[in-house]
């Protein structure tokens, strides 16, 4: 039995140090091919330092390379110098400089995902899907998102000259557009007709959630009993996830919110709604459409999943890729794609994006899809592929914008349609 034993350990012990040996190859297998190309990036910094027509600076070179290979990712991971990572922390803020316009890349190009209402940008006519060709004459093609806004940005009062191409123009039209300081009020509030109220997030900022909390409460005084509201998160360009959580937490009482997934399970994370101090029952239509991204499609996905609010409007942009901002020792950060998220029923928001439970589009409302000419996460280069879940079946704001008359609408007949809607 001692001998049986003893042979059965011997096995066991043998087969953990075969996988033992196997993983430690595999590990120096993957950390030799890094070393060896490695090896490449300083034989090439060494050519460049020894050979170049001029002098290179040292950390010019190494910020130059570290920013090749964060664009090569995806189009939002990018490297932040101290200046840029400093101009970021402001800008969560909620106050900067500039014209007022949400930038990526599409095709190489610079394109406007929407402008921030009530900006210089906005003021001057730039729309979404805007392609900025040149700024203060100098062409943009493979300009790197931080250099765009660097060249945007400035100090009040001072000109930025945007050279746009939209579909439509024969040429690039110049638009001269004055900076200002950028104060972004994110939510607005105004009472559409008695017991029926109008709330627009604008973007998603560190004050947000206080914002939309005074806003209801004045709504909720003024008109009692308060019938419902339109939620406007039309051309909201995201911001803060955070913020974006504790938005939908406002109109849930329970359940979840928004989960995130890395490359590893053990990154997960779950965000969860609370029981409401002072809850808002009332019913809610929420309005998106191409320019709705990022945090704002959180809140939208989680509302509709939990049959909190009915979603009209058009399919959203498809950003559901969480950025890590990461500082280094020098004050400059990396910002990092590191998770994707998704809604609580598992849908993953990244390049499908929120489709409405009403489709509208020029005026007619439809309950199909519709094929959309705009600028969306699935067009840009490098996008990250989403894994989709799908469900079953599922400017100013003045009383003549179509979508606010239809969501007024429903919220009259909200409970003829829910019933025909869940029963």
């Amino acid at each position: 039995m001692k001998k049986r034993n003893l042979a059965l350990l011997f096995c066991l012990v043998f087969l953990l140090l075969q996988v033992s040996f196997v993983h430690a190859f595999t590990t120096f297998k993957s950390s030799h091919s890094t070393y060896d190309e490695l090896k490449i990036f300083t034989e090439v910094l060494d050519i460049i330092q020894k050979n170049y027509v001029e002098k290179p600076k040292p950390k010019e070179l190494i910020y130059g390379a570290i920013k090749g290979m964060l664009n090569s990712l995806d189009p939002h991971s990018s490297f932040l110098t101290p200046d840029e990572f400093k101009e970021l922390q402001i800008e969560t803020k909620g106050e900067f400089g500039g014209v007022g316009i949400e930038i990526t890349l599409k095709d190489g190009w610079l394109t406007v995902v929407s402008p921030i209402e009530d900006t210089p940008a906005y003021k001057a006519g730039i729309k979404a899907g805007d392609r900025i060709v040149k700024i203060d004459g100098k062409f943009t093609r493979d300009m790197s998102l931080n250099e765009a806004v660097k060249m945007i940005r400035g100090p009040k009062g001072t000109k930025v000259t945007l050279s746009i191409w939209r579909k439509g123009f024969k040429e690039p039209k110049d638009f001269v557009i004055t900076r200002s300081i950028i104060t972004i009020k994110s939510v607005k509030v105004k009472t559409l007709e008695p017991g029926y109220g109008y709330v627009r997030i604008t973007s998603f900022q560190e004050n947000t959630t206080s914002e939309l909390q005074k806003a209801l409460s004045n709504l909720e005084r003024q008109n009692k009993p308060l019938k419902g509201i339109i939620l406007d998160l039309r051309n909201n360009p995201g911001g803060l996830l955070d913020q974006a959580v504790k938005v939908a937490d406002v109109f849930l009482n329970k359940g979840l919110i928004v989960y995130i997934k890395g490359r590893k399970e053990s990154a997960r994370m779950d965000f969860y709604a609370h029981p409401n101090k002072h809850p808002h029952p009332y019913p809610i239509v929420t309005l998106v459409n191409e320019g709705t991204a990022s945090a704002a499609e959180i809140v939208a996905g989680a509302l509709q999943d939990h049959h909190r609010s009915l979603l009209i409007g058009e399919t959203t942009f498809g950003k559901g890729s969480v950025q890590t901002i990461i500082p280094l020792e020098d004050g400059s950060a990396l910002r990092l794609t590191t998770a994707l998220y998704y809604t609580p029923s598992g849908r993953c928001i990244q390049a499908t994006g929120i489709e409405p439970d009403l489709v509208l589009s020029d005026g007619q409302v439809s309950n199909s899809k519709v094929s959309h000419p705009f600028l969306r996460e699935k067009d840009l280069e490098r996008h990250l592929k989403g894994i989709e879940k799908r469900r079953r079946g599922e400017s100013k704001p003045e009383p003549k914008d179509v979508l606010v008359n239809v969501g007024l609408q429903i919220l009259k007949k909200w409970d003829v349609l829910t019933h025909l809607r869940y029963n």
